[in-house]
């Protein structure tokens, strides 16, 4: 019985690391899609940020690491519906957390 117990545990967990790393990946990729269509192409998006139940919800904040040129900035995004399981979800814009730039700073 402890077996099972112990087996079922590791499967959901490996269900749910899956399943958090597609998230990341997609919402990097809507992310990233959003901003080429609002013209901005040259903007990277770094890295994405969320909580650990993200990937459970509908409805959550995430905070997306952007890059341009020598200019980082963080941006909230809200997102509602899920990346991974529907076709239908939307990004909105809640607020710049943070803006960095850094001068004179060769690539």
């Amino acid at each position: 019985m402890v077996r099972f117990v112990l087996s079922l545990a590791v499967l959901a967990g490996l269900a749910y690391g899956g399943l958090y790393f597609y998230y990341d990946a997609s919402l990097t990729r809507a992310v990233d899609d959003r901003l080429d269509g609002l013209g901005l192409t040259a903007v990277e998006v770094k890295g994405i940020d969320f909580a650990p139940t993200a990937p459970l919800v509908t409805d959550t904040h995430v905070t997306a690491g952007v890059v341009y040129r020598s200019a980082e900035a963080s941006l909230d995004i809200r997102v509602i519906g899920h990346p991974v399981f529907s076709e239908e979800y939307r990004l909105e814009l809640d607020s710049l957390q943070a803006f960095r730039l850094s001068i004179g700073a060769g690539e």
